[in-house]
Parts: C-alpha cells; sequence; structure tokens
C-alpha cells in the first residue's frame, strides 16, 4: 500500500505554529496549488490544500514561510474526523508533511542580486575553455 503526496505551491497565509501539551511543536498553512488546466472561461483554477508539519520542521516552516511563499511538501494523505460543538461529526482531510522545502529566496534582496548576475552576458573566448 502507497499513501505518498508530493506538492508545490504557494502559502496562503503565514503558519501558525502551536505547541502541544507535551511541548510538541505544530505548525499548520494553507498551500494553493495550480491545477494544470483552465475552466471553461479560460482561467487556471487553484486547489487549497491544509498541510500539518511537526517537530523542529514546524519551527522552521513558521520562521522561514509566509504567505505568497513557494513550498515543495512531501508528505501522506490523512482524513480524521471529531464531534463539533454542536454534536455534529465532522472531517477533516490534510497533508501531514514528511518533508518541506522552501523554493523562495530568504529575502528580496537576495533576488535582485541574483538576477543582476544571472542577467549578465560574459566575454570569453575559445582559449578560455580548458577542454
Amino acid at each position: 500500500m502507497l499513501n505518498r503526496i508530493v506538492l508545490i505551491g504557494r502559502l496562503t497565509k503565514d503558519p501558525e505554529l502551536r505547541y502541544t501539551p507535551n511541548g510538541k511543536a505544530v505548525a499548520g498553512f494553507t498551500l494553493a496549488v495550480d491545477r494544470p488546466f483552465k475552466n471553461q472561461q479560460g482561467e487556471r483554477e487553484a486547489d487549497f490544500i491544509n498541510i500539518v508539519v511537526w517537530g523542529t520542521q514546524a519551527e522552521h516552516c513558521a520562521n522561514y514561510l509566509a504567505k505568497g511563499k513557494l513550498a515543495a511538501v512531501d508528505g501522506r494523505l490523512q482524513i480524521r474526523s471529531y464531534d463539533g460543538q454542536d454534536g455534529q461529526r465532522r472531517w477533516v482531510t490534510e497533508v501531514v508533511a514528511d518533508t518541506v522545502r522552501f523554493l523562495s529566496p530568504k529575502d528580496s534582496t537576495a533576488n535582485q542580486a541574483d538576477s543582476g548576475i544571472m542577467g549578465k552576458e560574459i566575454d570569453f573566448s575559445d582559449d578560455d575553455i580548458p577542454f
């Protein structure tokens, strides 16, 4: 059997960090993942997927991810239920992350510096190539 999910998308808001009574960190955020096709109106739609991450990785997510940042999540699908205050059974579908990769630059100044380097042409001759 296999339960594996790999997603790449943007955060819809900053991660929410909490701690269990035992002191274990848990963070939650929603990832907006574009669908690979357009609807009948020619617009691209997205799915909004709830992500849960535990431990030190949860703390890293809370410290380094923010709304609009691009992230890759590798994890498993979890469906759980609970009884609401009104006595009705509620179902929650979420991805429990094993790994979260930060795909956006740390800050905008790093992005500007990189784009300046990447955008310049470098002059060299065939004599400069060692092979």
